[in-house]
């Protein structure tokens, strides 16, 4: 697993971090037993402060999701994944494709997440209603 770091936004790095590997869980990228990069890893890829990736894989493993190691590393403990892998697999595909055709469009990624935002807000108003 590879992190990428937004330095520009206003989103903690340790959040950013965290949230990462969530998706991962998400997108069954992970599962439990895998094995998170180690600090150092991190650290030497993204340029981040050891201290910054530790706040996050505590984070994590506060919420039950990773488990440290002595010696060994950080290790994925659960998922979060609900949805079958091969149903996720074509949900990405063609989600790929709609961002490729928003892109062409002319839509920029604030636009594209405005969009996608919408959709779920309406999704949410019609289920209370």
């Amino acid at each position: 697993m590879e992190f990428e770091v937004d330095r520009a936004g206003g989103v903690p790095v340790y959040v950013q971090l965290a949230r990462q590997v969530r998706e991962a869980l998400r997108l069954g990228w992970l599962r439990p037993g895998d094995r998170l990069p180690t600090v150092r890893e991190v650290v030497a890829a993204s340029r981040v402060n050891p201290n910054t990736v530790l706040k996050a894989y505590r984070l994590l493993e506060s919420e039950g999701l990773v488990e440290g190691r002595v010696g060994a590393g950080t290790y994925v403990k659960a998922s979060l994944g609900s949805v079958a892998p091969e149903a996720m697999a074509r949900l990405l595909v063609q989600c790929t494709r709609l961002v490729q055709e928003a892109r062409t469009a002319g839509m920029e990624d604030e636009d594209i997440y405005a969009l996608v935002g919408a959709v779920l807000s309406e999704k949410e108003t019609e289920q209370t209603t």
